[in-house]
């Protein structure tokens, strides 16, 4: 099994961050979370994000999940092999997850609860809400036909980009996006996304990390009240909720520039808090800013083959940016 990990990294002194960043499922890193890695970069923070099994450019059925369990180890296997390395070894580590890439770090939470200096949680994927849980008989046929026909496409769902996504140029870009599935969910994968959050549902009081807990009050996709049950039920002492008057499920790639930048200012000022003294840098990019540079490394990377993993370093006193590829 090959997979394809985008590192969009600055090699900071004390903190490095990993991404599990899908917003529901079918997404993938290398232009999905560009912007992200960008912008957590220029703050000084060494990024790296995994394209799971069936995602984005690595192996695999696209958008089949046969084990929600192995995507987690993945993920697990992926992380550990960075901060093993010697670049990273003794440096803080958090994790970033958005809708199911939140319930994939509450998982690896779960299975390495002494590993992580805490997390940023964007509208997770931790419990079904009541009105959209599906009865028992229904579970019952997902269960036999995940037995029979594991991939068939045939789950009814919402259409995720129109509902997650508010800003309607954000989505149309996102549509384009190659690498971004777009169909129903095949009948296996929703199977195991919804044995992950009911899995989650029942040890909400075991989270114990630090965390950041983000949401928008009008979101589509994930009800806020699921978030606001997790900031209650977590046992951690250090836990941050903020629920966003007006905003989607995409916090970070949807919303108009100003909400997106309202975002990551939090997101930044929380990490830069825990962070070491004087390891990070201060303001961060705009969204206009961000944007330039993912124009620029477009024109760049879509000279080169797509088996790529893409590099982002930002120059730290003039804040030029460098294009550089490697494989992974």
């Amino acid at each position: 099994m090959v997979f394809q990990g985008s590192s969009l990294l600055y090699i900071h002194e004390h903190v490095i961050l990993f991404l599990n960043k899908r917003p529901g499922y079918g997404a993938e890193t290398s232009v999905f979370m560009k912007g992200t890695g960008i912008r957590l970069a220029q703050a000084g923070y060494a990024v790296f994000g995994i394209d799971v099994q069936g995602h984005g450019k690595s192996d695999g059925l696209q958008a089949y999940i046969p084990s929600f369990n192995d995507v987690v180890d993945d993920c697990i296997v992926f992380f550990k092999s960075v901060r093993e390395t010697k670049d990273y070894i003794n440096k803080a580590r958090f994790l970033y997850g958005e809708s199911m890439g939140g319930a994939v770090v509450l998982h690896i939470h779960r299975k390495e609860p002494q590993e992580w200096n805490g997390a940023i949680l964007q509208a997770p994927m931790c419990k079904i809400a009541e009105n959209v849980k599906p009865p028992p008989l229904v579970v019952a046929i997902l269960i036999k036909l995940a037995n029979v026909v594991p991939t068939w496409k045939i789950v009814p769902t919402k259409d995720i980009i129109n509902n997650a996504f508010k800003d309607p140029l954000k989505r149309q870009e996102i549509r384009t996006n190659p690498y971004m599935y777009q169909g129903k969910p095949r009948v296996k994968t929703a199977l195991e996304m919804l044995n992950a959050s009911i899995a989650l549902e029942k040890r909400l009081d075991q989270i114990t990390f630090p965390f950041l807990l983000l949401h928008g009050e009008a979101d589509r996709i994930t009800d806020p009240d699921i978030s606001k049950e997790l900031y209650k039920s977590a046992k951690s002492f250090d836990k941050e909720f903020k629920l966003y008057p007006g905003m989607w499920h995409g916090l970070t790639s949807g919303e108009p520039d100003e909400n997106i930048d309202l975002v990551f200012t939090d997101i930044i000022h929380w990490l830069n808090k825990r962070s070491p003294a004087g390891s990070v840098r201060g303001s961060p990019l705009r969204h206009a800013d961000v944007s330039a540079v993912v124009a620029d490394s477009s024109s760049t990377a879509s000279k080169r083959e797509p088996d790529l993993a893409l590099e982002f370093k930002l120059n730290d006193s003039d804040q030029q940016k460098k294009l550089a590829t490697s494989t992974r």
